[in-house]
């Protein structure tokens, strides 16, 4: 999935594309309604769907299903006073067969779904399921498709950039570029950029796209470089990962003039992710946003023990998906798994952090805003451990 450049200069002619967002897809979304929760019998089980791509033909997505499977059975485990009846529905990552198994679930019982993977296939999913009372709760990261009885658990770009700009500004730093690729998720990046800008008193000092090809950022180099110039920008915002334009953009706009003695450079994306991006000259002092790294940790380390192999990235949404489940049922109210119950102002404990599920459908992370120095993550403000802090 991953394709680390080992020189910016030797990038491929069209740059690989990863949104680890498998799941952030490209899809319109429908309008959905309902939300209101299925009653739950407090002395029963909790009958709860868990839709996975198992039977999928990218070789991914079979991993990622697998790890979320079993991270959704260590948090059905770990439940106490409360007990989780887990029933696994396999969706082949494709829409129309999570539509299928959604119905199926229903049909069987289920009182909540968690998953599926893609926006597409939760978008299907809540619309199939929404005049029945049942909410869901994706592992999607894209926002565009929240709301009604469907919820995001991925973290969003809303929340990366919220968390990096209030942290800009409290740092002096509050005079920002955005730097964004030309297609959904780039546009979707800048706009959350925007947003953050508005809602922490910052200003927007220019905003620059870039055709998704190595030709394309070649040529926005000069553009950026004017553009932060004339704008007095003392930050600049970049929507690229290390499997796209990162490498390019943290080599080329130094040699450009923007150094990072002046400007501050910030990912959208994680930048320890793969390892070897640790490695690029560009990023070092560069800043992201990740989640708890000490509850991170934790996780993984328990993952590996029951296991034998370190979970993928996302297979924590799973855990904090069904732990949530669990804390709301373990209230004995027969509305637990409402809209009212789910969006709950003091959120959850997950395993890569606190997080709430907002009204709207996204969600809340507690993340840390973390550096690189000599090859070597730094975290310089650590993730708040409950909501009101400075995190948020």
């Amino acid at each position: 999935m991953f394709a680390v450049l080992s020189s910016a200069r030797k990038a491929p002619g069209r740059i690989a594309i990863l949104l680890a967002a498998l799941w952030l897809s490209a899809c319109q979304p429908v309008a959905t309604t309902g939300g209101g929760g299925q009653p739950i019998n407090p002395s029963q089980p909790v009958a709860v769907a868990l839709l996975l791509p198992h039977g999928s033909a990218v070789p991914q997505e079979q991993r990622l299903a697998r790890d979320l499977e079993n991270a959704a059975r260590m948090a059905a485990s770990d439940m106490s006073g409360v007990q989780i009846d887990l029933r696994v529905y396999g969706t082949a990552g494709q829409a129309a067969q999570a539509r299928t198994a959604a119905l199926n679930a229903v049909t069987d019982g289920a009182s909540i779904i968690i998953g599926p993977l893609h926006a597409e296939s939760a978008n299907a999913v809540a619309v199939a399921v929404a005049d029945r009372g049942i909410n869901v709760l994706t592992f999607s990261n894209n926002s565009t498709i929240a709301g009604g009885n469907l919820f995001v658990l991925g973290q969003t770009f809303d929340n990366t950039a919220n968390r990096l700009v209030g942290y800009a500004t409290r740092s002096g730093k509050s005079r920002i570029m955005a730097v964004y690729s030309d297609n959904l998720a780039g546009q979707l990046g800048r706009q959350a950029i925007e947003q953050a800008a508005a809602r922490n008193g910052a200003t927007i000092a220019g905003s620059i796209g870039y055709t998704f090809s190595q030709q394309g950022v070649v040529s926005a180099v000069p553009r950026i470089r004017d553009a932060a110039r004339e704008n007095n920008a003392d930050a600049i915002f970049l929507t690229a990962n290390t499997a796209g334009a990162l490498p390019l953009f943290s080599q080329m706009l130094p040699e450009a003039g923007l150094s990072t003695d002046t400007i501050q450079y910030m990912g959208l994306s994680r930048w320890d992710t793969p390892p070897q991006t640790l490695e690029l000259p560009g990023v070092q002092g560069g800043w992201f946003a990740l989640p708890d790294p000490q509850r991170s940790a934790q996780f993984k380390s328990r993952f590996q023990a029951a296991y034998g192999s370190a979970p993928h990235d996302l297979a924590g949404l799973a855990y904090d998906g069904i732990a949530a489940v669990g804390a709301l049922a373990k209230s004995g109210d027969r509305n637990a798994l409402s809209r009212g119950s789910l969006t709950q102002s003091a959120g959850f404990q997950g395993v890569n952090g606190v997080f709430r599920l907002r009204p709207d459908g996204t969600n809340e992370r507690g993340l840390a805003v973390a550096t690189i120095r000599d090859q070597q993550v730094v975290v310089i403000d650590p993730a708040p451990r409950g909501f009101g802090g400075a995190g948020f």
